[in-house]
C-alpha cells in the first residue's frame, strides 16, 4: 500500500504517521496530491485553488441542459448519460446564462487518480450556496452525490440547478469544492466534547464560552432576535431579478434581489414553500485549526425544511489565535413542501468535526482572502455590503 503514495507527505509529518494516520487533508497535502499528479488538470491548477482543508474546482467550457437530475449508476460514465438525455450544450467560453430552475450538469477541470485509500467528499462553495444554487459533484459510475469512493480515477462533473437567481457563468467559474480524506476517520460525540473542553467550539452573544448541545454533532440554533444595532434578522430571495454574474464581487444592490425581514414581537418567522432565505445561528462556533467540519443540510427530525446547502466550514473558522470568540454560522434555508414555523433559539442543524491527518500551514481568515470572516448576518459576496 505505501508504495502508492511515496512522496505524498512532507517531512514534518513521520513516515509513520503519514502511512497509518487517517483523516482530511490540509493545505499542503493537497498541493503533495497535485504535485505527485493525483489530482490533475488541463489548465494548471493555481494556488488560489487551495482552500485550508479543500481544492476549488473549475467549470469546464461546455455545460448541458438535462430535463432531470440523474445519476449515473453503476454501469454509464455521465458523459454516456449526457449524450443519451442532454437537451442543450451551452459554450462556457464566453459569459453563459444558466436559467433558473434549470438543470444543468458540467465537466470540470480537475480530474481524480486516487490511491486506494484515498476518497473524497464535495461541497458547494459558500458563495454558491447563499445565492440558492444548487450544485452536486458526479462521478462515473458513481452512485451518490457530493462523494468520491476510494481509489477513484476519473472525471468529474458539477450538476448545477439555480433554484431562485439566474445566473452567469463561464469557463473557470467554481461554484464547488473537494477535500479529500484517508481511510476512515471517525467521529464520535465523545470526540466532540473533550474537543470543547480543550478549545471551545462554541460562543455566546458576548463571546464567552457557551454550552456545547452534543447529539451527533453539536446543535445549533437559529437567531429571529437580531442585533442591538439592527432589526434585521434575515433576507428572503425575489424571483423577479435580474440575472447574477458570477464573477462580479461587490457589485450589486441587496435590495433588488432580496427582502429583509425584521424581528417581531414573537421572535419568529413561517418559512414559505419554494421560497429561499438566508438567517444566521444564535450562537457563535468555532473550527480550531486540527480540526474542518460539515453542516448536515436536511435533518427530518428537526424539521421539513433544508439548512445549508454549503456546508464546509474551515479550520479556523472563527477562531481566532489571540481571542477566541466564535463566528456565527449563516444559514441558506428552504422549506420542502410545507410551510414552516421557526422561532428564536430553535435546534434548525448540526455541525460534525472531523480531524485533519495534520494543521494546515493557512486557516481560514482574511490573510487568505477568506470572504466572511467574522460574519453575522451576510450575503453573498457578490453583493455590497448593508451597512
Amino acid at each position: 500500500m505505501t508504495s502508492d503514495i511515496p512522496a505524498l507527505f512532507p517531512e514534518m509529518i513521520s513516515r509513520e504517521l503519514a502511512f497509518s494516520a487517517e483523516g482530511l487533508l490540509p493545505d499542503q497535502l493537497l498541493k503533495e496530491l497535485i504535485r505527485d499528479r493525483y489530482i490533475t488538470s488541463s489548465n494548471p491548477i493555481s494556488d488560489d485553488q487551495i482552500q485550508p482543508a479543500s481544492i476549488d474546482l473549475r467549470l469546464q467550457r461546455v455545460a448541458y441542459r438535462v430535463p432531470a437530475s440523474f445519476l449515473p449508476s453503476k454501469n454509464d460514465p455521465v458523459q454516456r448519460k449526457l449524450q443519451e438525455i442532454a437537451i442543450e450544450e451551452i459554450d462556457l467560453s464566453e459569459p453563459a446564462l444558466l436559467r433558473a430552475g434549470g438543470v444543468y450538469v458540467i465537466p470540470l477541470q480537475e480530474e481524480l487518480f486516487l490511491p486506494d485509500p484515498f476518497s473524497g467528499i464535495a461541497n458547494p462553495k459558500s458563495s454558491t450556496g447563499r445565492l440558492d444554487i444548487l450544485t452536486r459533484l458526479l462521478t462515473d459510475y458513481g452512485t451518490k452525490f457530493e462523494e468520491v469512493p476510494g481509489g477513484y480515477k476519473g472525471r468529474l462533473y458539477a450538476e448545477v440547478v439555480p433554484l431562485t437567481f439566474s445566473v452567469i457563468v463561464r469557463e473557470g467559474t467554481r461554484l464547488n469544492q473537494l477535500r479529500v480524506r484517508r481511510g476512515n476517520s471517525a467521529y464520535s460525540d465523545a470526540m466532540l466534547r473533550k474537543l470543547h473542553r480543550a478549545d471551545p467550539i462554541v460562543y455566546s452573544q458576548d463571546a464567552t464560552p457557551a454550552k456545547a448541545i452534543v447529539d451527533e454533532g453539536l446543535r445549533l440554533s437559529v437567531d429571529l432576535e437580531g442585533s442591538p444595532e439592527s432589526d434585521v434578522i434575515g433576507y428572503r430571495g425575489r424571483r423577479d431579478a435580474r440575472p447574477i454574474d458570477l464573477s462580479k464581487v461587490a457589485y450589486y444592490e441587496s435590495a433588488e434581489f432580496w427582502e429583509p425581514l425584521r424581528r417581531n414581537s414573537r421572535k419568529s418567522i413561517t418559512l414559505e414553500s419554494g421560497q429561499f432565505y438566508i438567517l444566521t445561528s444564535k450562537e457563535k462556533v468555532s473550527v480550531p485549526p486540527a480540526y474542518a467540519a460539515e453542516m448536515v443540510p436536511y435533518d427530518p427530525f428537526i424539521g421539513e425544511f433544508r439548512i445549508h446547502y454549503a456546508g464546509f466550514f474551515d479550520p479556523g473558522f472563527g477562531w481566532f489565535p489571540e481571542d477566541r470568540k466564535g463566528t456565527h454560522a449563516v444559514l441558506e434555508v428552504r422549506s420542502h413542501q410545507l410551510p414552516s414555523i421557526l422561532e428564536h433559539g430553535q435546534i434548525v442543524c448540526r455541525l460534525v468535526y472531523e480531524q485533519l491527518i495534520a494543521q494546515p500551514l493557512r486557516i481560514y481568515g482574511q490573510d487568505i482572502g477568506s470572504s466572511y470572516n467574522s460574519q453575522r448576518l451576510a450575503l453573498s459576496k457578490h453583493f455590497r455590503r448593508v451597512t
